[in-house]
């Protein structure tokens, strides 16, 4: 693909100082650009860096100026970059069309039109695709799913049965959707399984990365709100509901039941007790251990995770710690200095 500045320009309701004619095949970062490709510089730290780039053109903010460049002024430069991205990225469509020889579909399935279906591909009994999906190699899909539009479903991503998907939701390899949730009881002491007869249910516009894993609910639905990202190696137990707009990072691991309120940020490795709610806007800082219920708008930190003003003070303390031990073992030594001062004055008097 290739586009000239102006259409460009236009494309995101910029304004092209330089050239507009420049064609541009490509976007690439500010020091890895070459010449025929697009960056952008967002902050005015990096215009010395900007000066030296070999790309072609450069979106920059309306207060910004780059001398000897031809730039694109944007409101946002980010939001800008973002855009043309999309516009010469893959659309992450599946190269093939159609259905592939070697996929195994239910006769009883229902799918849609525009749908791309790769080899390998196993489609059980009701199942439900809506029209413009694209099915990567090896996928599952377990009967009686039911399937927005215009989802993309990368190799090996598994579908248990029941599940319910909304549209525009994609999901990356490797990733388990509507196993079992870990449920068990002790009876004469061993585990007996509890089944797990609920469901998944992903709104609209969710995108979830690799080997990403939710478990169906022991009874109703795990639940998984509107534009919510979940970013890869993320543990979802059975139960769980995430609001709309959540950002879940790498490594998370959310016990069952837990409610977490819409545009709340869960920063990679914390860990979530089950049972507990974290309120709506709330921010978990990265490695925290989430053992009771986080209030909305609040931002806590630490193991366990409290306010994030108070483990920060206590952080501040913790690394005087070795200096407190040395004061405190000089004034222990102090201490019983004057106290066999004390003790040899008090038998000189006596003598």
């Amino acid at each position: 693909m290739q586009k000239t500045l102006a259409e460009i320009a236009e494309l995101i309701g910029g304004e092209v100082v330089g050239d507009k004619t420049l064609v541009i095949t490509g976007v690439n970062g500010l020091q890895e650009a070459k010449a025929g490709e697009l960056t952008f510089v967002s902050n005015s730290k990096y215009a010395p860096i900007a000066k030296e780039t070999k790309a072609s053109a450069i979106i920059i903010s309306r207060d910004m100026s780059i001398p000897g460049k031809t730039v694109i002024l944007t409101d946002s430069p980010s939001i800008a970059f973002t855009e043309v991205i999309s516009l010469f990225a893959s659309s992450g469509k599946s190269k093939f069309k159609g259905i592939h020889a070697s996929a195994v579909i239910s006769e009883d399935a229902s799918i849609g039109n525009n749908v791309s279906i790769g080899p390998n591909v196993i489609i059980e009994d009701g199942v439900s695709v809506g029209e413009g999906c694209a099915i990567y190699g090896g996928v599952f899909i377990g009967h009686k799913t039911v399937i927005g539009k215009n989802c993309i479903f990368y190799p090996n991503v598994v579908i248990m049965d029941r599940s319910k998907i909304g549209d525009n939701v994609i999901i990356h390899s490797g990733t388990v959707i509507g196993s079992d949730g870990f449920g068990y009881e002790q009876v004469d002491g061993k585990h007996k399984k509890i089944p797990q007869i609920g469901i998944v249910v992903i709104e609209d516009d969710v995108e979830i990365g690799a080997n990403v894993t939710i478990d169906r609910a022991r009874f109703d639905k795990t639940f998984i709100g509107r534009g919510t990202k979940i970013d890869n190696l993320v543990q979802v137990a059975h139960n769980v509901s995430i609001g709309e707009d959540c950002i879940i990072i790498s490594q998370v691991g959310i016990s069952g039941s837990v409610n977490i309120g819409k545009n709340a940020i869960l920063a990679g490795q914390v860990g979530v007790v089950g049972h507990l709610t974290i309120g709506e806007g709330a921010i978990v800082t990265a490695q925290s251990a989430v053992m009771k219920s986080i209030p909305p708008f609040t931002k806590a930190l630490g193991s366990p995770a409290r306010a994030y003003a108070d483990q920060m003070k206590i952080n501040a303390c913790a690394q005087r710690l070795p200096s407190y031990v040395k004061e405190i073992n000089e004034l222990k030594k102090q201490v019983k200095e004057l106290k066999e001062q004390i003790d040899n004055g008090s038998k000189a008097k006596n003598n």
